[in-house]
């Protein structure tokens, strides 16, 4: 009611004319108007602010770390890529998945890779001798700090969280891997269930006697570890449900010539 006031009054002399310039003078000139500009530019801003994600900064042992396991592969596959470092890592990997007639074929490549990883004798006194301490607790704790450690180069940035244990108490043998560079470098679901969730709890279960569950979250990349959690089988694992990734080259191949085909599923899972 006040602006239609001001509206509706007088002018007082020297300003009458005013009131007859253009119209987008008038608006050019009006403090309203550049008031509202700058509140919207404020706005605008505000809402560009991105939040950065922690990045993880390679440490003195990751090269021996990546070469061990690229080399492991290697053995496995019997090929290696002539690209360097993580790249031709996941060209091996690639071959991984290629060389399996089925998907269980793949699994139990990737669980003798990790295998090769330790002294066999290692693996054998952890199960005996570390996995019934504590009901389990201990064993699930050492590995949950131990793959933070010496992962990080593999997954990205991660860290030892708490998870709800079966019989309902709290632990910290979790590991919440931020965004797994595995994934976001590979852009393959099947490659990250056939050659490092499924084989992973395998090793751990069968190998170390310490129960695992990996949730893997393609919506960001993320992965929460549950040391200590049994898996349900592989087959009841709802994972296998999941999409293809946007990121996907194969699938954005399939996209193209599909007709009658569902290109919704990971052929790989």
């Amino acid at each position: 009611m006040k602006a239609l006031g001001l509206v509706g009054a007088r002018a007082p002399t020297g300003f009458t004319t005013s009131f007859h310039e253009p119209k987008q003078k008038r608006l050019r000139n009006n403090p309203f108007c550049v008031s509202c500009s700058s509140s919207s530019k404020t706005v605008q801003e505000q809402a560009k602010t991105v939040v950065l994600k922690s990045e993880y900064k390679p440490g003195v042992f990751d090269d021996f770390f990546l070469n061990l396991f690229r080399n492991k592969l290697v053995q496995e596959v019997g090929w290696d890529s002539q690209k360097p470092g993580y790249d031709g890592l996941i060209e091996v990997v690639n071959r991984l998945m290629k060389m399996g007639k089925t998907n269980s074929d793949t699994i139990e490549a990737a669980v003798r890779v990790l295998r090769a990883l330790f002294p066999p004798f290692l693996l054998e006194l952890y199960k005996i001798f570390i996995a019934p301490l504590g009901r389990g607790k201990i064993a699930a704790m050492m590995v949950a700090r131990v793959t933070a450690l010496t992962c990080q180069w593999l997954m990205g940035p991660c860290k030892v969280n708490s998870v709800e244990l079966p019989d309902g108490t709290l632990c910290s043998s979790g590991v919440f891997v931020e965004r797994c560079k595995y994934l976001e470098e590979s852009k393959c679901v099947g490659i990250c269930i056939n050659t490092c969730k499924f084989p992973t709890q395998t090793f751990f279960k069968d190998h170390m006697g310490v129960p695992l569950l990996m949730e893997p979250n393609f919506a960001d990349y993320s992965c929460q570890f549950k040391f200590g959690v049994l898996a349900s089988p592989h087959e009841d694992d709802s994972v296998l449900k999941e999409p293809c990734l946007e990121i996907c080259p194969n699938a954005a191949k399939r996209r193209t010539v599909a007709r009658n085909i569902d290109v919704t599923t990971c052929p790989k899972t």
